[in-house]
Order: C-alpha cells, then structure tokens, then sequence
C-alpha cells in the first residue's frame, strides 16, 4: 500500500527568483486623491487598515498630503505614492498599514521580507522596533490602540508576529531607511501587518527630539516587498511516483489541517491535504479512518476536550463530504491529555495542537 500516489509533480528550473508578492506595494493604486487625512482605508487599492487607527495616504496629486504634508516633507522613495503611521502615541494609539499577497506563502520557504520607512520631521521620538504580523485572514481589531500581536499568536495558529530590531534608531527624516529580514512561512499566510505592537511603557524610544508638537512618533512607509528565496517550481511532469509505505495501525499527523484560534472551521489551506487524503481511500476500499484531535493545555480542560472533538469532527465530515462512506470513518477529540512536546513554550504548544489519522485494514 502507498501513500497519496502524486500524479503530477513539479521540478526546479533556473528562472530567475524575486517576484514581488505584494499587491500594490508601493500605494500607486488608488480611488480617490487624499485631499485630507486618514484616507488609507480602503482607498489605496488592496490595503486596509486591521484596527480602528486612521492611517493616512500622500500623494503628489494633493496639496494638503502631498510630499510637504502635516508632519514634513518626504518625497515618495519609487512614484507619487506613500502611507503614514502613527507607531507611538498617547494612550497606546497606533495606526498601521495591512497588505494583501497574490498568493498564499508555501510552508517552510524561505521569503526576504523589505520595506522603507522615513522619520516624520514633527515627530519627537524615533524608535529601535517595528514589528509584521502574518495571517491567513485579514485582521479587524475594533479598538484604536496597539494590537498585541505577540500574546495573540500564542494561541492563534494562523496569527504569526515577528519584531523587528534595528541596532540604531530609525531616526533618519531625510532619507527612507530599508527595514528588511528573512521570514519562513507557515502555510497560511495571506495578509500582512506592519507597525509597532509594542505598548507605549514598552516601546523603546529614542531621546525626545526638538520639537513643538505633542509626544508622538510618525513614519513614513513606501515600497514594500515580500519575495521567495528560493527558486520557482514552474515546469510540470506528468508521471507517477510512488512515496514511502504508510503502515496500517500507526498514527500520523496532518501537516497542513489547520484552524482559526478557538474554532474548528477548516480553513481553506487544509482541504488538500484532505483531498489527497479522501483520493488514497477512495483507490483503497478495504481502508478505515480513525481522526483524532489534540490542543495544547492553554484554557479550561472541558473546552479543550469539547474544541479537540469539534476539529477531529470537521476533518470527518469534510471527508465525508467528499464522498468517503461515513461507516468507514470514526474521530474523537483527546483535548490537552496527550501531549508530544511540552507546553511552556510556543513551539511545544504548536507541536500540540495536531490533527491525527490512522487507517485501519
């Protein structure tokens, strides 16, 4: 017996990497020209903001938010177009940019993450961290203060944060500093945040500059880029291969069956892995399933069991759903009782909260 017997497979050529996943990364696409402030939200093509802050759109089009604006002067780093955040501010007020990508990040690749920010002239503080949260979804924060991206992606499967330190303050209000890192996706990231996440008392914050405003700081953000590292798969073969025996009996964990925090709605990253599933039972009909559901022990233990059977039910009827006779398949959920790593850190925890499977003969 084989595992799922992949029909079509894909090979590496020498095409140039370096496609710029970002959709209008550089804020040229717009509805509307900003005759005013906090005209981001939806008005610059495929960009929003996740929280209630007000973030603001420049461009040469406009008199008031244009390259000589409220807060300085800076001319756009490529064309007419750039955003404007508020990252530090009284009562912990943030504002961000969040951005769409042309297609979902492959888990386990390797992207060189880029963008430019430029210290607002008006702004008495520069800071030394910014941050990017990654989701599958877009985020929708309702409050207008920071968004502690941090705590949620401990819990949160399809929520991942990374800090962003610079060894010097982003103090530069002439030129556009590049900002840029390498990040290894997950599997689900479809949108993106950038920011500071940080609350005020934790924001580490340059000496207070000369200026007559209010405490804030202000940055501007132009061309951003998110590209793969790796080489494109783009030449398809039509042959079979056969991969490793999966052995009656033995239980194995679904590497892409994933679930939005607290819920156990599939998310849409699963369902191949679950067709490619559904696709060896159907060619091997003297097969049973069994699908068990784990969590970490973050929460009360009867929510844990109850949401550890709720997910193990979902991959069910989702295979079922798929054609797979409902007498061949049986799930139950274990909550935080078997656990593979342990749970004092994120990374114990996210080796815990798994889907299993094992086929019966």
């Amino acid at each position: 017996m084989k595992q799922l017997v992949i029909i079509s497979f894909l090979i590496l050529t020498n095409i140039l990497i370096g496609q710029n996943l970002v959709l209008n990364p550089s804020f040229e696409d717009f509805y509307d020209c900003p005759r005013a402030m906090s005209l981001f939200h939806r008005n610059v093509k495929n960009w929003t903001n996740p929280n209630s802050g007000t973030t603001d759109y420049f461009n040469s089009c406009s008199e008031k938010m244009g390259f000589e604006n409220f807060n300085g002067y800076q001319k756009a780093r490529t064309g007419k177009g750039y955003a404007g955040i508020y990252t530090y501010f009284k009562k912990n007020y943030r504002e961000y940019v969040q951005g769409g990508l042309k297609s979902t990040l492959k888990r386990g690749r390797k992207y060189q993450v880029k963008f430019y920010v430029s210290l607002a002239e008006n702004s008495r503080y520069a800071l030394k961290e910014l941050g990017i949260m990654m989701t599958s979804k877009k985020a929708n924060f309702k409050a207008n203060t920071n968004i502690n991206a941090k705590h949620i992606s401990k819990h949160h499967p399809t929520l991942k944060f990374r800090p962003i330190f610079n060894k010097d303050f982003y103090d530069n209000d002439k030129e556009w500093i590049e900002v840029s890192f390498t990040y290894t996706a997950d599997g689900f990231e479809n949108y993106f945040t950038i920011g500071n996440f940080n609350t005020n008392s934790d924001t580490d914050k340059s000496k207070a500059r000369t200026t007559k405003y209010e405490s804030f700081s202000y940055y501007y953000i132009d061309d951003i880029s998110i590209e793969s590292l790796e080489k494109e798969d783009i030449k398809k073969i039509d042959e079979t291969i056969e991969e490793p025996i999966i052995k009656v009996n033995e239980v194995y964990t679904f590497k892409n069956v994933l679930f939005e925090f607290d819920k156990a709605e599939l998310l849409e990253v699963s369902k191949k892995e679950l067709n490619q599933l559904y696709k060896h039972l159907s060619e091997n009909l003297n097969l049973s399933i069994e699908i068990y559901g784990h969590t970490d022990n973050v929460g009360l233990d009867k929510r844990n069991k109850e949401l550890s059977e709720q997910r193990a039910k979902s991959v069910a009827d989702y295979l079922i759903s798929q054609g797979l006779n409902v007498s061949k398949i049986k799930s139950d959920g274990f909550g935080s009782s078997q656990p593979i790593s342990d749970n004092e850190t994120e990374e114990g925890r996210q080796k815990n909260r798994r889907v299993e499977f094992k086929l019966i003969e």
